[in-house]
């Protein structure tokens, strides 16, 4: 049986799908409706559900599982579903939500022992025993939140996922220019997202927090590290803690990115760098792996809103 984002245009069809987002908005005529984000392992499409009555507004929550009937279509470029009937699946099927969550492609005990022997490359002792501490505060959470709502690594462990291969180009990159303080790149690596903890609700339901709304993820692990050294009796105002901070403050690159500092030491430059890469080449490859040779994929959001040839023979 084909997954949700394998169906081509104009493809009907019946599946049971997990209902990630359930927005409720209302239209031009005046009447509800929902914007639902359906999933499955093989990703996230999004349909519109007109008239909605307040029955239906809270019987189909997120989390739920539904058997959807539809026709898969494009609006403005982009993947959509057209709902004909929707109801929630019966206690006899399939109806548990893990089994509709896209993972990553890694499994979660080799990320924790790949980070884990990283540790051991941040001689740095301030910055070992910080990143240790928050890891071991959030190592449930870390290991399986996705590092985004909707964009890249948007998927349960993702955030680790996106962890373990930026740490893995971060190493490609110090043996070339040894001139790199390889325990600060690592150590701002595996901190850089890990405010998304805070910042998002979880795997499943991926929602932002009141905090991650009016905060972001870059000043919460910011206030999580200057707490930690308060919990380790470090002052947060030496020198290698403040670069640590910078770190993470700059990953963003640009201030109308959210940075509020630009980077200004050749480490943080190099994390933003390596994790621009990292974010645009998921968001790539997952529209890529779903297009046939010689086609174009689907409008890209986070890369500009730009599609990408697929060459048939290169």
């Amino acid at each position: 049986m084909k997954k949700i984002r394998e169906l081509t245009v104009d493809e009907t069809f019946q599946l049971f799908l997990l209902i990630k987002n359930a927005d409720v908005r209302i239209a031009k005529n005046g009447k509800k409706f929902i914007a639902f984000t359906f999933q499955d392992t093989s990703g996230t499409i999004d349909g519109k559900f007109w008239d909605a009555s307040d029955e239906e507004i809270a019987r189909f929550e997120p989390g739920k599982v539904v058997l959807l009937d539809g026709k898969r279509e494009v609006y403005q470029g982009n993947p959509q579903v057209k709902i004909m009937h929707l109801r929630l699946a019966k206690p006899e099927e399939p109806h548990e939500p893990s089994q509709y969550m896209e993972k990553a492609p890694l499994r979660k005990e080799e990320m924790e022992e790949e980070i884990s022997q990283t540790l051991f490359e941040i001689t740095n002792p301030h910055w070992n025993r910080i990143v240790r501490f928050l890891l071991n505060k959030y190592k449930k959470e870390f290991f399986d939140f996705p590092a985004a709502k909707r964009n890249h690594h948007a998927f349960a462990s993702g955030l680790a996922y996106h962890t373990t291969t930026m740490l893995r180009l971060g190493k490609a990159i110090v043996k070339e220019y040894p001139e790199l303080n390889a325990s600060l790149l690592y150590a701002g690596i595996i901190l850089h997202d890990l405010g998304k903890v805070i910042e998002l609700t979880g795997p499943m339901t991926t929602e932002y927090t009141l905090a991650g709304n009016l905060v972001g993820h870059l000043v919460l692990v910011d206030e999580e590290i200057t707490q930690a050294c308060m919990a380790l009796k470090f002052d947060d105002k030496e020198e290698d803690i403040v670069v640590l901070r910078h770190m993470v403050l700059a990953h963003h690159g640009l201030l109308e990115y959210g940075s509020p500092v630009r980077p200004r030491i050749m480490e943080a430059e190099i994390l933003h760098q390596i994790d621009n890469l990292d974010a645009s080449m998921q968001m790539m490859l997952t529209s890529i792996r779903l297009t046939e040779p010689g086609q174009y994929t689907d409008r890209i959001f986070g890369m500009d809103n730009r599609s990408f040839y697929v060459p048939k023979e290169v």
